[in-house]
């Protein structure tokens, strides 16, 4: 009994301690998302990612136009070219099968560099300003059931990648 005692006064004390300590927390929130999604590098990588996107559909559809067309011809030839021309169809086919892969992991590998690249920046901005005016903690919004929206540095943050940012517009 003596023990349970003795181990709720220390639990007790710890609180406390905790509880002063805590007066002197400086903490800020950042929407992380609404930084990442509105950093101009974001928008111009989205913008390159769209267009290699776009090249791929198009390589992706000429190779699969050719496969048709192919395919079409197969009715109008005789015996032996049908098993020439089916052999190289079944050839494109497994081309184009690989070639969907390879182009979806590139794209795939490109994006994560550049959404760890930016989340990279955008943690050194938040960092920065943390460390300068002395913050305690800076959450992430996504993390936080309630907010005061005084304490929300998402816009200074934004402003401060966006004017660091060599090709702001």
């Amino acid at each position: 009994m003596k023990a349970v005692k003795f181990l709720s006064v220390v639990i007790l004390g710890l609180f406390l301690t905790t509880t002063v300590h805590a007066k002197d927390l400086k903490i800020a929130s950042v929407d992380l998302a609404r930084v990442f999604d509105n950093y101009q590098k974001t928008k111009e990588y989205d913008a390159v990612l769209q267009k290699e996107a776009g090249a791929y559909q198009k390589q992706h559809d000429d190779m699969v136009n050719k496969i048709r067309d192919a395919q079409g011809k197969l009715a109008l030839l005789k015996e032996d070219e049908k098993q020439k021309l089916q052999v190289d169809i079944e050839k494109q086919k497994t081309d184009l099968l690989g070639f969907d892969r390879q182009k979806r992991i590139e794209l795939a590998q490109k994006h994560d560099n550049k959404v760890k690249e930016i989340l990279l920046e955008i943690e050194k901005i938040v960092t920065d300003i943390a460390q300068k005016e002395n913050y305690t903690f800076i959450l992430d919004n996504r993390f936080l059931i309630y907010g005061d929206k005084d304490l929300n540095m998402s816009e200074r943050v934004l402003k401060a990648l966006n004017d660091s940012y060599p090709g702001k517009k």
